[in-house]
């Protein structure tokens, strides 16, 4: 059985680096599969949104999903998977390693793109954790 389940996902930091979060979302269609936001302690801003993308891409395949697309509104993460642009901070390399190898264990995957107001339940969850709750 194919199973395809999007994944929105989000990081964020209160300064940078700062107290972090990420948060993430799958769907299977409309419906949510799974949800979580977890504050990360003091990281930048682009370290929590590798975090969100590698803990909701280990959430998808525990919850047996075979095909995956992601949707995150960090141009510069999405632009480095997809292979436009080149990891060149030290301390992202091996997550962005870390996130091809979980992307290597789905049948395909696609990586997208989009404007923040799309993502608002992955951040509401990162501020959420930010927050205290």
């Amino acid at each position: 059985m194919i199973t395809t389940l999007t994944l929105f996902c989000d990081g964020a930091s209160r300064g940078n680096p700062g107290p972090g979060a990420y948060g993430f979302v799958l769907y299977q269609n409309e419906s949510v599969v799974f949800e979580e936001g977890q504050k990360l302690g003091l990281v930048t801003n682009n370290i929590a949104e590798y975090q969100g993308l590698i803990k909701g891409l280990q959430a998808a395949l525990k919850h047996g999903a075979s095909h995956v697309v992601v949707k995150s509104d960090s141009e510069l993460m999405v632009r480095q998977l997809n292979g436009i642009y080149k990891v060149r901070a030290p301390h992202i390399i091996q997550l962005f390693q870390e996130a091809k190898t979980l992307l290597n264990q789905f049948s395909s995957s696609q990586i997208l793109h989009i404007r923040r107001e799309e993502n608002k339940r992955a951040d509401a969850l990162c501020n959420q954790a930010l927050d205290g709750f």
